[in-house]
């Protein structure tokens, strides 16, 4: 091979070599800028928002849904067929005990019982001369018992055909508030078909169910208090009055009836409520918004600001990941057990964008919820 040729092919090489490792370098020299140019201007901060730990007391409580039930209910309907006479029935009135709520027509009851009535008086008569002559010897004694028989048969067949009269007119069985009713005048009802309900409104009762658990913190004369959503922020109080002996085997729930005052008629029967039972003394615990705690395979945990070294003359806040162990839960709000101090800075929203050392921008212009009698809003 000629001795040039090798020479050059050994310069070009050379020169290869030499602009790769330019590039190389160039590249490692440009990384290394770059970090460091990072690293110089750090992380971002996050805005969160945040509260400080404090205690609150806590009330232990049993909740549950219950449905209003009237003490006394019942929808009123004749025992016999006939045609409607007359109507005293106003729809929504309060009526008394033995009130007449409508009359139907009883002509040939009324005259059959006249006709009953005299038979009656003739049997009574000859029961008179029959105890006469038995007194006198004049009859037998089976004659006499034949009389008796026939009196008393005369009196049953009375009472029965006024106890036929009487159902022809229909009466309110106990005190208490009409509904609506489109019976009139000339119709013809029959056997237990409904005319109107009557409904007790006060007091009134309403029936939950509670865990078997909770048996032992339930007891009859316990305050319960209802709200209901018809009547948004007011609060019904009533007592427990029966807790049911049997527990239920399908959802071992125990059933529960609490009397209520309805003063002014204001709760009906079929409507639901929400119903909390305070099940002993009141209790201490620190009080976070349920926002605040993150659930993880690994354990509880949340966020509290920590004060790292100035920067600029001005305190720099860094967030600070801690293990938390959570109690019970009440509205929006969660105990926290163990794991933190009261006084304590903790995020409160904002935090899934976090690790340890995240710098920190507080904005608590808008909060999470932290009601501690939350409900379900309706739009």
């Amino acid at each position: 091979m000629n001795k040039k040729l090798v020479v050059r092919m050994i310069v070009m090489l050379v020169i290869v070599g030499v602009v790769l490792g330019a590039i190389v370098g160039f590249n490692i020299f440009k990384g290394q800028a770059i970090k460091k140019f990072m690293a110089s201007r750090g992380e971002p901060p996050q805005t969160v928002s945040t509260m400080k730990v404090a205690f609150e007391e806590w009330q232990p409580s049993l909740s549950a849904v219950g449905t209003l039930r009237a003490v006394r209910g019942v929808d009123v309907a004749p025992e016999v067929a006939g045609l409607v006479s007359d109507i005293m029935i106003k729809s929504g009135a309060e009526v008394k005990a033995g009130d007449i709520l409508l009359t139907m027509r009883a002509d040939d009851i009324a005259a059959q019982l006249q006709s009953l009535q005299a038979s009656a008086r003739l049997a009574e008569l000859n029961f008179k001369r029959s105890a006469e002559q038995l007194a006198a010897k004049a009859i037998s004694q089976a004659q006499h018992d034949v009389d008796d028989a026939n009196l008393k048969g005369a009196r049953a067949a009375v009472a029965q055909q006024q106890a036929q009269l009487a159902k022809k007119t229909l009466r309110a069985p106990f005190d208490g508030r009409l509904g609506i009713t489109k019976v009139n005048a000339g119709q013809v009802l029959n056997p237990g078909e409904v005319v109107v309900t009557l409904q007790q409104l006060d007091p009134i009762y309403i029936n939950f169910t509670a865990p078997q658990r909770s048996l032992g913190q339930l007891k009859t004369g316990q305050i319960v208090n209802v709200t209901i959503d018809a009547f948004p922020g007011k609060v019904f109080k009533g007592t427990i009055s029966t807790i049911n002996p049997k527990i239920d085997v399908a959802t071992r729930n125990v059933q529960v009836e609490a009397v209520l005052r309805n003063t002014g008629g204001a709760l009906r029967p079929g409507m639901f409520g929400n119903v909390s039972v305070d099940t002993g003394a009141k209790q201490r615990y620190l009080t976070l918004p349920q926002t605040a705690v993150t659930y993880n395979p690994y354990g509880e945990t949340l966020f509290v600001v920590k004060t790292g070294e100035p920067k600029d003359g001005k305190p720099v806040l860094n967030a600070q990941q801690v293990f938390v162990t959570s109690g019970p839960t009440r509205g929006d709000q969660i105990a926290i057990i163990k794991g933190l101090a009261e006084g304590t800075e903790v995020v409160t929203s904002g935090q899934l964008k976090l690790k340890n050392g995240t710098p920190l921008v507080i904005n608590n212009k808008v909060l999470p919820a932290n009601d501690p009698n939350a409900a379900p809003q309706e739009k």
